[in-house]
């Protein structure tokens, strides 16, 4: 069983960023700066109380019995409470032997075109470490992207204003860097999971690297971008960012809505449909605040039982970063025409060229990942690089080729029925590749199966870890 390391880098960057947040915000109040004070507090205090709802709502801890936990969570000592009990779990593994286990059953990856099934025990601890893996993982995206994000760009903002970087805001924005990109990081690593949940996933050391650095050089990018734009144009941010954020909050609603698909009532029994609804609006809001920074990995379907798209959609993620680098390039370009004198202590054109070249660097370890350290790359049905070649050759077709109307024509006789006198040009089509996911597997992206031991013993059928279907065998010691 591994060390819950994930749950305990997660508590760290949460409680650091906490602490900075509440240490930044008090020096705001001693200089008088009082905007600067609540929105620090804002961009912290509500991503706070989501993770504690997140929390309290995977672990069901409102139907049991557990007033201290409660307790706990509404003073925000939540996620150290969870920590701490994670770590309780992991220490007491093989000190007692469990009485019940569960066979769970996973494919290997594709070896010469077979994939073998292999059973393995998974006691109630491990189960219970996994419930807590799945919860911080959630916790972590709701904590990057619904606070660190905005908290990184509200005090590069102020950095910019003030000419200056003083040591309490220099380390919130280093400790919001890296709670982003590590959200980010687990966003990725959660959409693998849930695509290939029937598959024993092995994710290397050099996925890891190469998904730290795409993201690190894409959210950067994106967050300079934003703050050198609204340092000159204050009016029109606002624009650009609700037009951004609508586009991507709708999108999910809008697809849901055209394919006339029923209301989801399988994400939670106790739910009634006005909490369901409130449960969907936030979970497109999450989606639409990680597609401001970044690419989200995770894909929201409300016409999916699960909610993910499981497919692999090469063409939406070209889309994507085309949109993206042309958004910003724009947005530098305004940025330098209507610059002023503020800025003459930095070279424009160099800073404009290296944020360009930057995100291009990011486009190009996401394409190092995909292409060679993915690790169900075995499983895509088409090729990621021949995907997104497609898709550039389409839309070059689609900007070259000019309407029927405009074409130049001319008045020809007639032609006669017989074999033409020049065979037809072959014209290229490209496909797209929608639904390319090599399974059909469910998985709840809101809440996992917590593992008790049963009153009796025997065999029976009940969910197992990743929503398998496993069977419960009594031990005899």
């Amino acid at each position: 069983m591994r060390l819950p390391i994930s749950i305990f880098v997660s508590v760290s960057l949460f409680t650091a960023e906490t602490t900075a947040a509440l240490y930044l915000s008090s020096t705001y109040r001693s200089a008088g700066d009082r905007i600067w004070q609540g929105l620090t507090l804002l961009f912290t205090l509500v991503p706070s109380v989501l993770v504690q709802l997140t929390l309290t709502f995977i672990h069901r801890d409102l139907g049991r019995d557990r007033p201290l936990v409660l307790l706990l969570h509404i003073l925000q000592l939540g996620p150290i409470v969870r920590c701490l009990e994670a770590f309780c779990i992991y220490g007491s593994v093989g000190q007692v032997e469990e009485p019940y286990v569960s066979i769970t059953r996973k494919k290997q990856m594709p070896r010469g075109g077979q994939s073998e099934e292999v059973e393995r025990q998974v006691g109630q601890a491990e189960g219970k470490l996994f419930t807590h893996r799945a919860a911080f993982a959630r916790t972590s995206v709701i904590q990057a992207f619904l606070g660190s994000a905005p908290q990184l760009t509200l005090q590069l903002y102020i950095c910019v204003l003030q000419q200056g970087v003083s040591i309490g805001r220099g380390t919130l924005m280093v400790i919001s860097l890296l709670s982003i990109v590590y959200g980010a990081l687990r966003c990725n690593i959660l959409a693998i999971k849930i695509k290939y949940d029937d598959y024993e996933v092995d994710i290397r050391p050099m996925a890891y690297v190469c998904i730290f650095l795409w993201r690190s050089f894409e959210i950067a990018t994106r967050v300079v971008v934003l703050v050198l734009f609204s340092s000159v144009l204050q009016l029109w941010v606002l624009p650009v960012v609700l037009l951004n954020f609508l586009v991507f909050f709708l999108c999910p609603w809008i697809l849901f809505w055209s394919s006339h698909s029923p209301f989801p009532e399988n994400i939670e029994k106790t739910l009634t449909r006005v909490g369901t609804t409130i449960v969907l609006c936030l979970l497109t809001f999450l989606y639409a605040g990680i597609n401001m920074f970044c690419w989200s990995a995770v894909q929201v379907k409300l016409n999916d039982p699960d909610l993910i798209n499981k497919s692999q959609n090469w063409y939406r993620m070209a889309v994507y970063y085309m949109l993206r680098f042309v958004e910003n390039a724009t947005l530098l370009l305004l940025w330098y025409l209507y610059k002023t004198d503020f800025y003459n202590f930095i070279h424009a054109p160099l800073l404009l060229l290296q944020l360009l070249v930057a995100y291009a660097i990011a486009i190009l370890f996401m394409l190092i990942f995909y292409q060679f350290c993915h690790p169900c790359r075995k499983l895509f049905s088409s090729s990621m690089t021949q995907g997104l070649w497609d898709c550039s050759s389409l839309l070059c077709l689609m900007c070259s080729s000019s309407p029927p109307q405009n074409r130049p024509t001319r008045k020809e006789a007639p032609e006669t029925p017989g074999p033409p006198a020049h065979p037809d040009a072959a014209h290229d089509t490209a496909s797209d590749h929608t639904d390319d996911g090599p399974n059909d597997t469910s998985y709840d992206i809101l809440s996992d199966t917590i593992y008790d031991i049963p009153a009796e013993t025997g065999v029976k059928i009940e969910g197992g870890i990743n929503g398998e279907v496993s069977n419960s065998l009594s031990c005899n010691a």
